[in-house]
């Protein structure tokens, strides 16, 4: 199973450390894009949020082992920026959670649902090769 990765721990140096160099790559942070890019389910979520939990379980049933972020109240507007330079889109409505599935952001908890209950999910899982079975 997968560790959950605070936020926190994902910032760039220079937003992590004042007076940092500016380099992530110095101090081995990631960031939100380096994560999305690099695993093929990863799930934005708030600490303690019941919805990323459901998410969560629900991946775990079908085999998928996503990567969860978690963020603090504090950081959520930092992330949803950054999100947004992800999705590309000019003004959205980034709500937690926020799952993305080989690169692209696939929803929240609605989409998620809607995709389960409709039986487009796991082929969905298995074009971002989330899911090999």
């Amino acid at each position: 199973m997968q560790k959950t990765i605070l936020y926190r721990d994902c910032l760039p140096a220079a937003a992590a450390a004042p007076g940092g160099s500016g380099d992530p790559a110095a101090s081995g942070a990631k960031s939100a894009r380096k994560v999305v890019e690099e695993n093929a389910a990863v799930v934005f979520a708030r600490k303690g949020c019941c919805m990323c939990h459901v998410i969560k379980l629900l991946l775990h049933g079908h085999g998928v082992n996503p990567t969860i972020l978690q963020v603090d109240e504090q950081r959520e507007g930092e992330l949803a920026e950054e999100l947004t330079k992800i999705t590309g889109d000019s003004a959205p409505v980034l709500r937690f959670p926020a799952v993305f599935f080989g690169g692209k952001l696939f929803g929240g908890l609605e989409e998620i649902m809607a995709a389960h209950i409709s039986g487009e999910l796991v082929p969905r899982l298995r074009e971002a090769r989330a899911l090999w079975l």
